[in-house]
């Protein structure tokens, strides 16, 4: 499988970025090469190797979940640009 420009430019869109035509043609290249040497990455027989998340082992590094009270929702959105119904307004994203 190989990226084409085409959905260089899809995922481009989706994230609000812009590219010249040389930085597409550049970016599906590299992503290509990305996709191939992941491809390669699978040939591995990782058969008895357990899957790890950290290279050392560790533990719940992280403190209890603590109920506590939330912030004021017309403080947060007091500089919003576009508010609506308590919520953060947003523009509409267009493929």
């Amino acid at each position: 499988m190989s990226i084409t420009k085409d959905q260089v430019i899809h995922v481009s869109k989706l994230a609000r970025l812009k590219f010249s035509d040389d930085e597409l043609e550049k970016f599906s290249h590299q992503l290509d090469s990305i996709i191939k040497y992941v491809d390669k990455l699978n040939e591995l027989n990782t058969d008895g190797v357990e899957p790890t998340a950290h290279i050392v082992p560790i533990s719940n590094v992280f403190r209890e979940d603590e109920v506590v009270p939330s912030m004021d929702r017309e403080k947060i959105l007091m500089n919003a640009k576009e508010k609506e119904d308590g919520c953060f307004k947003v523009p509409k994203i267009i493929e």
